[in-house]
């Protein structure tokens, strides 16, 4: 499928049947002869047309990996060298470490580089050597995971507990922050959005463009950014983390830190990151199947509670979207539902840098309906 809305490419012929015929209305024209089914060379040229058709697919295929709505992988790796935008990198997520020891300690204890902590079948390592003085009973050290990605993301306060290495005198462990910052390798679809934002970047006299660019170029878990300038020589860079998740502190701080780099912004801009305001909402859905579908009735379940959760995803993950049920509802008609009934109201106005999120949202399954 192609990216940025735009219509689909087709540069050849690929159907077989087409390919076949092509060919022999060539050999007509040519030779004057009129193959029968049972003619060998009539099999012959069934068979090259299916070699022609294979072969057309794999050239289509080259010919759209030139274009950025299609490039994927490398091709896609090589479109933004061109523009001197690299793909971002996986990520590991990092927390802090805390080690509990024994009162009665005499000696200075060492914590090794690379000591390691378990939870599942993750692990965390010790940034740094570090050495725990006498008597001091309790310490935190920076971790990090020895994964890279969103796997090493959101282990909460104490669930990291167990020491791999023991070492002496450390009578517990465990993580006192969340883990977070870990990150998957920038998507072939987020990476194309940057490219195509990539010209915006060439200019330092502050258009809206070239500061969403460089926000985004701060996190691959950045999927929305909104500008506001309230003031002259004032901007603000709302921005909305991956899956409407609003974004921390230190996300916040990670964007400013890139936005601030004199070479991305104007001298006379002062620049700062924020959060959107979150605009709450209730969803109580209640829907039926039709009676002539009761024998697949637990699929189209399955699928309308699916296209309902998906629904949630697409509603907080973009700022300035309106609340309209009638998406909702015809989602969820889409995947099955013969009758939706939804018991909330219908449109909520949502501002350029607000985000609707919802704080209950509840669907129910009915029953079978005649209508």
């Amino acid at each position: 499928m192609s990216r940025f809305n735009l219509p689909d490419l087709y540069f050849l012929e690929k159907a077989p049947e087409q390919i076949e015929s092509e060919i022999l209305f060539h050999v007509r024209e040519k030779t004057g002869l009129t193959l029968q089914r049972a003619d060998p060379r009539l099999k012959f040229i069934q068979a090259f047309a299916a070699f022609v058709s294979i072969e057309r697919n794999k050239l289509e295929h080259g010919l759209r990996q030139n274009r950025l709505s299609y490039a994927e992988d490398d091709m896609l790796d090589h479109m933004g060298t061109e523009m001197s935008t690299e793909r971002l990198p996986a990520k590991y997520a990092t927390t802090t470490m805390a080690f509990v020891l024994e009162e009665d300690r005499v000696d200075a204890l060492p914590i090794p580089a690379g000591t390691r902590f378990q939870v599942g079948d993750i692990y965390f390592a010790t940034n740094e050597a570090q050495v725990i003085p006498q008597g001091t009973h309790l310490f935190a050290v920076d971790a990090t995971c020895t994964e890279p990605g969103e796997v090493g993301n959101d282990f909460l306060v104490g669930e990291i507990s167990t020491l791999v290495e023991p070492l002496p005198y450390v009578k517990a462990v465990q993580n006192t922050t969340i883990t977070n910052g870990g990150a998957d390798e920038e998507s072939d679809d987020a990476y194309a959005e940057r490219i195509r934002l990539a010209p915006e970047s060439f200019s330092v006299a502050g258009p809206e463009g070239a500061y969403i660019y460089w926000a985004k170029a701060a996190s691959q878990n950045i999927v929305d950014v909104q500008v506001d300038s309230p003031v002259p020589g004032e901007v603000v860079v709302y921005i909305l983390m991956a899956d409407g998740t609003i974004p921390t502190d230190e996300d916040i701080a990670l964007v400013e830190a890139n936005l601030m780099d004199k070479y991305t912004r104007p001298l006379t801009d002062k620049v700062r990151g924020a959060a959107p305001t979150v605009i709450d909402y209730v969803v109580e859905v209640e829907y039926w199947i039709a009676h002539e579908n009761s024998t697949v009735s637990t699929i189209i379940e399955k699928q309308v509670t699916q296209a309902f959760n998906d629904y949630l995803v697409w509603q907080r993950s973009k700022m300035g979207r309106d609340v309209d049920f009638s998406e909702l509802i015809a989602k969820l008609k889409q995947k099955g539902a013969a009758r939706v009934s939804v018991n909330s109201p219908m449109f909520i106005e949502v501002g350029e840098t607000a985000v609707a999120k919802e704080i209950s949202a509840n669907i129910t399954f009915k029953g079978l309906s005649n209508g």
